[in-house]
Parts: structure tokens; sequence; C-alpha cells
């Protein structure tokens, strides 16, 4: 989970998805906060203490930084690499899905053969939640129950195409180029992802059931504002056209890879 607090609304929801996810799995949680300060340690941690008995299965990487812009990509990389397990989750700290999405979709990755699973379906599957007393009243109550989410008036229907989370086979996603680092800030990675690693030969699935999104405010480095969206938009069309050998020459050679391969970390 890369993280950076940037609003109320973000700090709110780190608390509930992380819970939600503590609550009802036995897995291991890996979040790397890029900030001036960690406000994870002052403000997030207090309130997952008095709601969850055990929190020795999250692993908290903090790396102090003044730069306004979030470099999700490099970070994603990071904590893959620090990742042991064969089966790994780029997770987005504003969503949820229904508990049966993540055991299909982690089967589909060990039992199945597939390297890449999003755990939602393409088209109307996003329900963007409105965060109210309500829901929070309802999650704690049930002890962070998906039905809070399922049973919660206010929520407004939308597409879904990519980004959000997506499960890896661990190794596929190492061999196929990780994240794209040339990529920063927000804008196009989430295309260029899958549209790769279906080139390379990869299996790709869906799970076809709900994403719940909590709703946040939008900063540069969560919207089309940040100063890198041209670059982005650019190498993203530069890749799209390769074909599936220069793809795989380019990600065999681009400098973030060599580097992590080399030495096992950034």
């Amino acid at each position: 989970m890369p993280l950076r607090i940037e609003s109320e609304d973000r700090l709110r929801n780190i608390v509930i998805s992380l819970a939600y996810l503590l609550k009802n799995f036995d897995t291991n949680v890996i979040i790397e906060e890029v900030d001036e300060d960690s406000k994870f340690q002052q403000y997030a941690a207090p309130q997952l203490e008095n709601l969850i008995d055990d929190m020795s299965s999250v692993t908290l990487l903090y790396e102090k930084s003044k730069d306004p812009i979030f470099h999700r990509t490099r970070i994603l990389n990071d904590m893959l690499m620090e990742s042991k397990t064969d089966v790994v989750v780029n997770y987005d700290t504003d969503v949820i899905f229904p508990i049966s999405s993540y055991n299909i979709a982690y089967n589909m990755i060990l039992k199945e053969g597939y390297d890449l699973v999003y755990p939602y379906g393409q088209g109307h599957y996003q329900e963007k939640v409105t965060v109210n007393q309500k829901l929070i009243n309802s999650l704690i109550n049930s002890d962070f129950s998906e039905n809070a989410f399922v049973n919660h008036p206010d929520t407004e229907n939308s597409t879904s195409d990519y980004g959000w989370a997506q499960f890896f086979n661990r190794q596929s996603y190492i061999d196929g180029g990780m994240e794209n680092e040339n990529f920063i800030s927000y804008g196009y990675e989430d295309n260029e992802r899958p549209e790769r690693f279906k080139k390379l030969g990869y299996k790709v699935g869906r799970v076809d059931q709900a994403i719940y999104h909590m709703e946040h405010v939008r900063t540069m480095n969560s919207w089309f504002t940040n100063p890198h969206i041209e670059n982005n938009k650019q190498l993203y069309n530069d890749l799209k056209v390769k074909e599936p050998s220069e793809l795989k020459e380019y990600y065999n050679n681009i400098e973030y890879m060599v580097k992590r391969l080399s030495h096992g970390k950034k």
C-alpha cells in the first residue's frame, strides 16, 4: 500500500481499508509512506490499535521527503522487492472488495496459473462510496463486514477499467518489468500495465464483482493536474505501439530494472 496522507478523508480511508483487510484475512501488509513526517504513525496507527488486536502483520516503511510529487511506481517497486509471498497485491488505500473477490483472485493465480488478476469487473462495477458516520458505525458494529458497504445507501454506480488493486504472481510481476518508474505521480500507468502484460504473453484475468471506492479529495498526485501528466501520456503512447520483442528488450534494459535486479532494492 503506497501511502501519503494528504487529507482527513485519506486518513480515514487508510484506517478503514487496513482494518477491513486485517479483520477478514490472515495476510501481511507492507505500507510505504513517503512524506515530511509519518502521519501514519501519528494518526492512523493509534486508531488502528483501538480496532485491531494484533498489528504485527503490518510492516511500515517510511521515507522522509519534502518532494511534493508522490512517485507511486517507485514506491510500489520498493515494496515488491521487500515482499516474500508468491502472490502480491498493489493496493489502493481507498478501496475494498467483497471478501470472495480476494479469495477468487488469489486462487486464480495459485491454482489456475494467472499472472495478473483484477479483483473487480470491467464496466459498471464501481460503487463510489460517500463515507459518513452511519457507514463508520455500521462497519464497527459489524466487525468490518462487507455488508456495511453492500447495504450503504450513499453510493453511486460508475464504470471501472483499471487501477485500484491488482493481484500478481510475484515472479511474473518482476519478470514482466515491475512498475515502470518513468511514470511519475498520476496518470497512464494503470493503462499501460495490463496492455504490457497481455502483449508479453502473461495470463491476465478478472473477477466480475464490485469495487467499493471510498471518495476523497483529489490532489495533484491523484488527478490530471500533476506536472508529469504530459510526459506520462507520451510514454504510454510510445510503449503501446511497440511489438512484443521491442517491449521485452525495453524492459530488460531499463535502468530501474537493471539496478533493482542487481542490488535487490532501489
